[in-house]
């Protein structure tokens, strides 16, 4: 069941790329490098009259409604329409609705304040989808399975990435993947921020440990690529963290900076392959990480706000064409230089499309946007974000439209007894 918002052409193009966008391991690749265009029989002059839909979409939109594409904050309340005071002092705005509305949000993320139950869920992302005007929203949340698993009491408890690293089996990472994507897409949640494509190097390692699949980067390589196929299977978009690596630290990033000394080679064999597997696989998202890396990119700045790291590496050296996202911009490790503001600006700047959890979004919005007006960040820099996010809604079939939740359809797939047996079958 869908809510309809563009026109019928609109409609019929996007769920075409929809289509495209999801199923199996054939399938074109959402943010990895191109694949040849697949065969058409139009003429030049039919294909030429047709218009982009991303484009079209674009095209339409203000510099305040671009801006607002950029930004995925966390909001209160347990219904689209409940009043809280939290909202209203973070964002002057009761209502996760009147959020949405007000910074025209290109995304929401969910957190386990947001979780009470299944009928609850389905009708808080239907109504935040009802409050997106113009463009669907992306609604993410952290299910990595495990130690971090947000939607925790609502879905199948499957073990972690360690776990499932530890029994070399692909295939059952690229069934859990699926399974957790098709829970999360009954729920109207449409983004999943996993795999970690981190490699476990270091045991004293306070915040990844087993939340990665490994230690050695060739399995953890294999383990991510099946599991961003398992994502697209589910049609639920991927996303592999925390680039360029964060597997050798001894600090959190949430509560500080850690500082990775890897040279250039010890990046290219141990940090790299994961996420060079992951973009091959065709990876929809890529997030950074808010760490130093002083042989990537000198100048002392985290990897989320470093255009050496983050345009030069993953962009131009790994060819990845996908949203980037920050890690959160709430977190210790990426806020002990510049303000909420400069951050956000920082971090487009450096090459991020996705900007996650601003420590301040008014601040953060107006600074972006001043950017904007005054030249600082280009126009055309600011289509490049607003077109990935775009395509990414497109390939995912969420450019024109949003898909209705069913409480019922999500009763029926959450714990279903075929998810339960295979979490048994990965030790869970």
């Amino acid at each position: 069941m869908f809510r309809r918002i563009g026109t019928a052409g609109l409609l019929v193009i996007a769920l075409a790329a929809c289509g495209n966008g999801g199923g199996s391991a054939g399938a074109t690749p959402i943010g990895g490098k191109a694949a040849p265009p697949a065969p058409t029989t139009q003429s030049p002059s039919q294909a030429q009259a047709q218009p982009d839909p991303v484009e079209r979409v674009l095209s339409k939109m203000s510099a305040e409604e671009k801006v607002g594409q950029l930004f995925m904050p966390v909001l209160y309340g347990s219904s689209a329409d409940t009043a809280s005071g939290e909202n209203q002092a973070r964002y002057a705005a009761q209502t996760p609705a009147k959020v949405i509305a007000k910074y025209h949000l290109g995304g929401v993320i969910l957190f386990p304040h947001n979780v009470k139950s299944v009928g609850q869920v389905v009708g808080l992302t239907n109504g935040m989808q009802r409050a997106s005007k113009q463009v669907p929203l992306l609604i993410g949340t952290d299910q990595e399975n495990g130690l971090v698993s947000r939607m925790s009491a609502l879905m199948t408890d499957f073990p972690g990435a360690s776990r499932i690293g530890a029994t070399k089996d692909a295939e059952l990472s690229r069934a859990v993947a699926e399974a957790t994507g098709q829970e999360l897409r009954a729920l109207g949640v449409n983004l999943d921020f996993a795999p970690v494509a981190d490699v476990n190097v270091n045991p004293n390692n306070p915040v990844i440990g087993p939340r990665a699949f490994g230690k050695d980067p060739k399995q953890v390589a294999t383990m991510v690529e099946a599991a961003v196929k398992g994502f697209a299977d589910a049609k639920v978009a991927a996303t592999a963290k925390h680039f360029p690596g964060h597997g050798d630290t001894t600090v959190d990033s949430h509560t500080g900076l850690p500082v990775i000394k890897h040279s250039k080679a010890e990046w290219e064999r141990i940090d790299a392959p994961p996420f060079k597997a992951a973009i091959d696989a065709g990876v929809d998202a890529v997030m950074s990480a808010h760490i130093v890396f002083p042989k990537l990119d000198p100048s002392g700045d985290p990897a989320t706000l470093s255009k050496p790291i983050l345009t030069g590496l993953l962009r131009e050296k790994l060819g990845f064409k996908g949203v980037i996202s920050t890690d959160a911009l709430n977190m210790a490790g990426v806020r002990q230089k510049y303000n909420d503001g400069e951050i956000a600006v920082r971090a487009v700047l450096a090459g991020a499309d996705l900007l996650l959890m601003p420590n301040d979004l008014p601040k953060a919005y107006q600074a972006v946007l001043a950017a904007v007006k005054s030249g600082r960040i280009s126009k055309e820099r600011l289509d490049q974000s607003v077109t990935r996010l775009l395509t990414l809604k497109q390939a995912r079939g969420l450019l024109t439209e949003a898909p209705t939740a069913s409480a019922e359809e999500a009763a029926r797939v959450l714990r279903s007894a075929e998810h339960r047996k295979l979490a048994a079958r990965v030790g869970g």
